[in-house]
């Protein structure tokens, strides 16, 4: 790579920043959604070395069967943290039910985005009940492409890694002895479509890094397409338009 970003550096700035905002806002618990993929294991990581791997819960919450479900389990147990799986089948299927019986039609990427949804409520539910803030695990890349869902893996408390990119989480994942390497470097997939964040975006995360730190990228068609998926992703990523009402 062709500029300056000291992993154990910002791995050691990210914990400060964690232990930070514990003594200011009072946060005592915190708990994540732990996919199995470099983001929630980075981010556990990080937060078992802030706060104490007993003061962090990770939840594992498949959509009945998921083929990978080994390695949500492989970083709980690495990073010694707590463990729960909450099976979202049941309500998924009864929202999804409940939507089609309006006899509209109900597109693909609405029945995607219907699971991260019930996992956020999941993770408020469980969280507000054990007294936990909610940490999130999306990353400067996939903020910027939009690749996240609205009140879904985008409702959160807090998050660690939102000004890293996928690239740079990856780095820091590797300052991080106690992550096994498979799941640092694991092809990043939404866990939903079947296809990898790649496939579905048409784009490498490699040159949505570059775009992002203003390094050199000499497909102008890809420039373009990213910048196309920025501006459609603005409303996800600024708070609630309002009227300005003055007296």
């Amino acid at each position: 790579m062709n500029y300056e970003f000291d992993a154990v550096k910002v791995r050691d700035e990210i914990i400060k920043w964690l232990k930070d905002y514990k003594e200011s806002t009072g946060l005592t618990k915190v708990v994540l959604g732990i996919s199995g993929g470099k983001d929630s294991s980075v981010v556990a990581a990080l937060c078992a070395r802030a706060y104490g791997k007993e003061n962090v819960y990770g939840i594992l919450m498949p959509n009945g069967d998921q083929i990978d479900i080994a390695d949500s389990h492989k970083v709980c147990e690495a990073l010694g943290i707590n463990s729960r799986v909450i099976n979202i089948k049941p309500v998924y299927d009864a929202e999804l039910a409940v939507l089609e019986s309006t006899g509209d039609e109900i597109s693909v990427d609405a029945k995607i985005n219907i699971a991260p949804r019930i996992r956020m409520m999941t993770l408020y539910a469980w969280g507000q009940s054990h007294h936990c803030r909610v940490c999130g695990t999306g990353n400067l890349s996939e903020l910027t492409l939009g690749y996240f869902t609205k009140y879904g893996d985008g409702g959160v408390d807090f998050n660690p890694i939102a000004n890293l990119t996928s690239v740079e989480v990856v780095e820091v994942g590797d300052t991080l002895e106690e992550l096994p390497y498979d799941l640092v470097h694991k092809t990043p997939t939404d866990g939903l479509s079947g296809k990898s964040d790649e496939e579905r975006l048409g784009l490498k995360y490699e040159d949505v890094h570059k775009y992002i730190r203003n390094l050199e990228l000499d497909n102008q068609e890809t420039v373009e397409k990213i910048k196309k998926l920025e501006k459609a992703a603005l409303h996800k990523r600024t708070s609630i338009p309002t009227f300005a009402y003055t007296k």
